[in-house]
């Protein structure tokens, strides 16, 4: 059976794609508006029969729905009333069937960081929330499954909710897939390249920015950093194929390296594809290697001369990761015995590398020829407030200038306590005194920390007139201490809360 065919990106129709679409409100606000939340809520889970019956009019919204989110045929004369069903035919957005006309590809409605209205395509039954689910066996006829190419999901609203989004001149997307990355990089990179292993992703890459209303980016195949040997970005983004499995069935997932060697490799030749203060942000699986610390292991990886932050947001153990993966592939839909078979291969590769479980996470590079880097990495598996990038800018301003100030210049330094940190005491009812008080951040990381009476007390007056030190005699003046023994044992305490941005230092 031969490859159906992808549509084509024609500049004109795809602009009149673009306004029928938008004057049928085939949004992100008109979907909800349409479907309501609960069939809103069902459809991510890939329950269709609610949307089915909220899109049981002949509205041009309903028509475009049932076409490209339900892939559900319709009528001719129903698609002509609500897009240009010559284009779409012409172009390959369409086929048609006698009197029906039914989708190609999977159209979905995204909405921008700033309320654009976007589109993402992607291989019919393979967006999440999609009309089957790629677990249900969903994709185009004709389509080897290690090719489909998936909308966008947790990890790529993850990705790009925590990507920096300062102005920048170069931006690599490393394995685009449906573009969502390249997308977001266009509206501040002059110019975006984007990779794939996959040519049918790439494709699909072009259709999304082009019905998107974006540039068009480079599309490059290849694996890897291959296709831009020799090049460097100010940016690097990457939803990597980063699942720990025994084999690579399934391109847009499975890496083909051994264990988390891919996520690996990813990190350890990332600085040489960097400008000097050029970000590199993926998202990575990784092994728990019985008798190492996963913290020292992902710290290895990082290249000489890069801050990084990593962030460990969920660890499984072996068998419910091998379970979950197995789920995401359809394998709990084949005979027992097959399913059983796959199953014992994911555990005797996990025995076979001493791997106890694996964590999920983020990490970030940014190259700054330091021989003094900052590397942190550490478990946070609480919510945070997306979009989460200027989290990320503000993380590596505060390593800049704890890496230039020493205790002395710490304490002639100012500060402002971050917006909404509240403070709260913890101890018995009707205990004179709390047995401890914590400091609590209601945006970005969301972090909650313990101080002293001191440390409380200190972040409470810092609003960036007085000098760390001047504040800190005042305190020791009021609760009787030694002034200089409190200046000596104060500055740990005071890099702790700059670090995890409770205190902003003021500029000059």
């Amino acid at each position: 059976m031969s490859t159906p065919r992808l549509p084509d990106a024609d500049p004109t129709r795809t602009a009149r794609l673009r306004e029928s679409l938008l004057a049928a409100a085939f949004t992100a606000d008109g979907l909800l508006d349409l479907l309501g939340a609960p069939a809103y809520a069902a459809l991510a889970r890939s329950e269709t029969v609610p949307a089915l019956r909220a899109t049981r009019g002949d509205g041009p919204l309903e028509t475009l729905t049932r076409l490209f989110l339900l892939q559900c045929p319709v009528s001719y004369d129903r698609a002509a009333a609500a897009l240009p069903v010559a284009d779409c035919l012409a172009d390959g957005w369409l086929v048609r069937d006698g009197d029906e006309v039914r989708a190609t590809v999977d159209v979905r409605p995204y909405g921008g960081p700033d309320g654009q209205d976007w589109w993402i395509v992607s291989d019919l039954g393979c967006a999440v929330g999609g009309a089957g689910g790629i677990a249900g066996g969903g994709g185009p006829a004709g389509v080897d499954r290690s090719e489909l190419v998936l909308g966008v999901g947790g990890a790529s609203t993850t990705l790009a909710g925590i990507t920096v989004r300062t102005p920048v001149g170069s931006a690599l997307d490393l394995g685009t897939g449906s573009g969502i990355q390249a997308l977001h990089a266009a509206q501040h990179a002059t110019k975006v390249t984007a990779t794939d292993l996959n040519p049918r992703a790439l494709h699909i890459a072009r259709l999304t920015l082009a019905l998107s209303g974006a540039p068009e980016a480079d599309l490059r195949q290849g694996s890897l950093f291959e296709p831009v040997a020799g090049e460097t970005f100010d940016l690097i983004v990457s939803n990597p194929p980063f699942v720990i499995s025994p084999g690579a069935r399934l391109t847009y997932r499975d890496g083909g390296m051994g264990g988390d060697d891919l996520c690996r490799t990813l990190v350890q030749n990332s600085a040489d594809r960097l400008n000097d203060g050029g970000h590199c942000q993926l998202l990575a699986n990784w092994q728990h290697v019985e008798g190492e610390d996963w913290r020292e292991r992902l710290s290895s990886w990082v290249p000489r001369g890069c801050d990084a932050w990593i962030v460990q947001r969920e660890v499984q153990d072996i068998a419910q990761y091998a379970e979950l993966w197995l789920r995401d592939a359809g394998d709990h839909r084949t005979a027992p015995e097959e399913y059983a078979a796959r199953y014992d291969a994911w555990l005797a590769e996990f025995e076979a590398r001493k791997t106890k479980g694996v964590g999920f996470g983020w990490i970030t590079l940014r190259k700054t020829g330091s021989d003094r880097p900052s590397v942190i990495a550490e478990e946070w598996p609480h919510p945070v407030e997306q979009p989460l990038g200027p989290s990320v800018t503000a993380h590596f301003e505060r390593q800049d200038f704890l890496r230039s100030h020493d205790d002395a210049a710490l304490l002639a330094a100012r500060f402002t306590l971050a917006d909404e940190v509240v403070q709260e005491q913890v101890g018995l009812p009707g205990a004179e005194d709390p047995e401890h008080v914590v400091l609590r951040q209601n945006r970005g990381m969301r972090r909650a920390t313990k101080v002293d009476t001191v440390g409380a007390g200190f972040a409470g007056v810092c609003d960036g007139t007085l000098p760390a030190g001047r504040i800190l005699d005042a305190i020791a003046q009021l609760v009787g201490e030694d002034a200089v023994l409190l200046r000596d044992r104060t500055p740990d305490s005071i890099r702790t809360l700059v670090e995890q941005g409770f205190l902003s230092p003021v500029g000059d």
